[in-house]
């Protein structure tokens, strides 16, 4: 019979992280600091980030060698399985055989953990006492108080308030893991407070807890912020996954027709894709998509514009697909895929049509989740199932092609949602256009006020 897992063995785990801008068919737009308006220093960074991270946000070397005290704990979880959804092909009575890597193989149940790992590696090793991040659903803070744990690091985590309502039990893992949670935006804070004085009843963001998260980094020697998606270096330590991919579809004499991730910041979607990036340029043949929630559409609706990541304006600027700063997306159970932009790497292979994008309504998505996991018997996170959903039409539409999607995450932690969906609680968000070009009205004077030349 026919293996439905593709297994590695620990030899195979990767020595070295792949670094797409090495291999980028165009030149890559630099961030800006917005004091000088002029293209980011390592320097600048310094405040919030440890040297070694810095070098390898601004790294062209192709390969960075991944120390043995991070594959030491890449071990635990590492390789993760490729699976073949036979029993999904034989529901959608399809002749396409559908793949799916399985990253909540991870001791979080995410692929966050991959890039968690490696930042705590390194602050740890420069003398960091603390790390600081924000997270949305949750995901991000589990995976870093996990690898804070690992390193004897203490860490404090802003969860986006509608989360930290929707999912106590991703709470309830952070503190397990010895971290701090709190509610964003908060009264800790200078931002928080600000946001909270305007609206009181603020629901947070992505944006929002990152302002919280930067501002209390830079205010402490011993702390620095670590971030779970977005930036080169963190995308960067994601690649694992898609070379384990290209080896196990090796083992099973495939070749993709369909790579498919959902992305909110972005780094389970180019860890996945990245390493097959330059072939699909070369030959053309790969059609890679990447799949947003329709609440929050930010490349399928945004503007490709120098922007902040962050509410406060507290971080660089940075080029990419944006709904604009100030933009506060619905409470979608997909806390993940809340973020108001996207990687500038993401966004330059989406601007140069190397990529695709597709948008989701959140009814949908959960129907295809629920499909899923009644015919695989896993039930996948809520920013999951829009890979999934992505998938299944792609098979409905298609014949005899090979799909592989990144199971990014399983829901365990988001039966709640689950719950809201099957008692018809739910409700579909399409975020109107009159608000999107009111959160992008910033967005000109941003750029230009910019020295670029």
């Amino acid at each position: 019979m026919e293996s439905l897992k593709i297994t590695l063995s620990e030899k195979d785990i990767s020595n070295k992280w792949y670094n797409i801008v090495s291999d980028l068919p165009f030149i890559f737009v630099p961030p800006i600091n917005p004091a000088t308006k002029k293209p980011l220093k390592k320097k600048d960074l310094e405040p919030i980030f440890p040297k070694s991270l810095i070098d390898q946000e601004v790294s062209f070397k192709k390969w960075i060698d991944i120390p043995g005290d991070v594959i030491d704990i890449y071990r635990l979880w590492r390789p993760t399985p490729l699976r073949r959804a036979k029993r999904l092909e034989k529901a959608l009575k399809t002749s396409c055989r559908i793949y799916y890597k399985d990253e909540s193989a991870s001791p979080t149940g995410s692929h966050k953990t991959n890039t968690a790992v490696a930042q705590a590696f390194y602050n740890k090793k420069e003398g960091v006492k603390r790390l600081i991040t924000e997270t949305g659903a949750g995901q991000w803070g589990a995976a870093l108080s996990f690898a804070c744990n690992v390193f004897s690091l203490k860490c404090r985590v802003y969860m986006v308030k509608v989360s930290f309502e929707q999912k106590p039990f991703r709470k309830s893992l952070m503190r397990i893991w010895g971290s701090e949670v709190f509610s964003s935006p908060s009264k800790l804070t200078a931002s928080g407070r600000q946001i909270l004085k305007y609206d009181p009843h603020c629901r947070g963001s992505l944006g929002i807890a990152i302002s919280e998260a930067v501002e209390e980094a830079v205010k402490n020697k011993d702390t620095k912020y670590a971030l779970g998606s977005v930036l080169n270096h963190v995308l960067l330590h994601q690649t694992v996954i898609g070379m384990e991919v290209k080896k196990q579809l090796n083992i099973a004499k495939e070749r993709p027709d369909f790579l498919i991730g959902c992305v909110g910041g972005g780094s389970n979607f180019a860890g996945f894709t990245f390493p097959f990036i330059k072939e699909s340029v070369d030959k053309g043949k790969i059609k890679i998509i990447a799949v947003e929630p329709t609440a929050c559409p930010t490349l399928t609706k945004g503007l490709y514009k120098y922007d902040f990541g962050d509410t406060a304006m507290l971080t660089p600027l940075i080029k990419m697909f944006t709904l604009g700063h100030r933009f506060i997306p619905p409470g979608i159970h997909a806390g993940g895929l809340r973020y108001h932009g996207c990687s500038s790497l993401i966004s330059a292979l989406y601007d140069k049509r190397i990529i695709q994008a597709v948008s989701f309504h959140q009814l949908e998505v959960f129907k295809a989740a629920v499909f899923f996991a009644q015919a695989e018997g896993i039930v996948p996170a809520p920013e999951t199932a829009h890979a999934i959903k992505c998938a299944i039409d792609t098979a409905r539409r298609n014949k005899n092609k090979c799909i592989v999607f990144n199971f990014s995450g399983h829901g365990f932690l988001d039966l709640a949602s689950y719950d809201k969906y099957m008692n018809h609680q739910l409700k579909n968000y399409a975020y109107p256009m009159s608000e999107i070009k009111k959160a992008l009205k910033d967005l000109i004077p941003i750029e230009k006020s910019l020295k670029l030349s």
